[in-house]
């Protein structure tokens, strides 16, 4: 059996934060039932389109293993069908703005009313305080949440990161909360709230600069750059570029070809218990014994040089064959992958991390599969539903309506209409 498999989840999100989260709910065996606006849907079916017609990456990436309604929750047959979904579902998923919830009707005291055993879990911006009711979206989260101000070159502006942090970061931390919070129940009884802030996940993912924070009150961190650089510290951490965040030196460095390829570097750490074993590498075997270089503290304002003189060797392979040298010899590093060498990685494919998908409008993809493997509870990855696509297997299978039921609600125009999947 799949490890959540008979749990059943009423899912109300959208765009990427939510999704992510009930998407690993499914792959897990969850049964996910995605609640769309009818002739609309999650908006982003229709954006960053690459295929006439077709639903985006950007949707299909997010919502593999799915079943979709369409109900209209402003009319009554709709707000009615809600209703005998609360009552049928464990966990209620919700990705609105701060308030919508409440303004539909369904608060938290309504919700226990119709399910005492319903767990809410919602995705919210900021926890409570003075931003609590504005809205966020990935890029502000990284800001407000200290990965921008830690990224980034000294001196210039800060950076936010191509991963999705702010979204599928609190993504993630939501899908724990809301196992977390099912187990909970098995022996309670009850349901819960259950929240996750997308500046809360971000700072929990940046926990290492806050960290930094603090040390820095007792004097300069000498791991980062500028102070072999000579260059002083102020009151707050600053962005270090490539530096390691671990404590051991880190920095990537060019590999043989950077001249034209983009991505023709690796990411070297001179870790001190394999010292020795990287000045033999690099044709430096005195610095082993000398008191410049001998021990990590002697290092620190040296490692420009130090990583200057590293790069001289790596640029002298590529960084395919500089990390098979530097493995044979538990020397730390990795080589920079673009997504086209990620997205063409056998090894990926055999482990289910990239998965191929076929879909019955825009054809096959590549999407990331569930990066969390259980032994003992198979992953299988299904394509995204279309926009409503089980909107009356739902009312008959999931509610138990009889047709004739199922046709008053249609005639009502709750649902919108009737999903065709004669393309597949």
């Amino acid at each position: 059996m799949k490890a959540l498999e008979g749990v059943r989840i009423l899912d109300f999100t959208h765009v990427q934060s939510g999704p992510t989260c009930t998407q690993l709910l499914a792959w897990f065996g969850a049964d996910v039932i995605k609640v769309e606006r009818p002739g609309v849907g999650d908006i982003t079916r229709g954006q960053l389109c690459d295929v006439p017609n077709a639903d985006s990456l950007y949707f299909t990436m997010l919502n593999h293993n799915k079943r979709s309604i369409t109900l209209d929750t402003k009319n009554k047959s709709g707000k009615e069908v809600l209703e005998e979904l609360i009552r049928k579902c464990d966990v209620m998923v919700e990705n609105f703005a701060p308030g919508a919830l409440d303004r539909m009707g369904f608060t938290w005291e309504r919700i226990q009313e119709l399910n005492p055993a319903m767990i809410v879990a919602s995705i919210k911006g900021f926890g409570p305080g003075p931003y609590q009711d504005c809205k966020v979206y990935e890029n502000v989260a990284q800001c407000t949440g200290g990965a921008a101000s830690t990224t980034g070159f000294l001196g210039e502006l800060p950076l936010v990161t191509g991963a999705q942090i702010g979204d599928s970061g609190t993504g993630l931390h939501l899908c724990l909360g809301i196992v977390t919070a099912l187990f909970q129940r098995t022996k309670t009884g009850r349901g819960q709230k259950v929240s996750a802030a997308m500046q809360d996940g971000v700072l929990n993912l940046c926990r290492v600069k806050l960290r930094d924070q603090q040390r820095l009150e007792h004097g300069p961190l000498k791991e980062y750059s500028q102070f072999g650089e000579g260059i002083p510290f102020g009151d707050a951490v600053p962005r270090a570029g490539n530096d390691s965040g671990g404590g051991q030196p880190g920095r990537i460095l060019k590999c043989k070809g950077w001249e034209t390829d983009p991505n023709a570097y690796i990411y070297f750490i001179t870790q001190a218990p394999v010292w020795e074993a990287i000045c033999d590498v690099i044709g430096e075997p005195e610095w082993k014994t000398h008191p410049d270089y001998a021990k990590p503290a002697t290092r620190l304002p040296r490692l420009t040089e130090i990583f200057g003189r590293i790069e001289q060797w790596t640029m002298t392979k590529t960084k395919f064959e500089v990390m098979d040298i530097l493995n044979a010899k538990d020397i730390p590093c990795g080589p920079i992958l673009s997504m086209k060498e990620l997205a063409e990685d056998q090894s990926l494919r055999a482990t289910g991390t990239i998965v191929e998908v076929d879909h019955p409008v825009r054809g096959k993809y590549l999407s990331v599969g569930n990066p969390i493997k259980l032994s003992d509870s198979p992953t299988e990855v299904m394509r995204s539903p279309l926009l409503g696509e089980h909107t009356q297997e739902i009312l008959r299978d999931v509610l138990g309506f009889d047709d004739r039921r199922i046709d008053e609600i249609g005639a009502s125009g709750a649902i919108g209409e009737v999903v065709s999947i004669a393309a597949e």
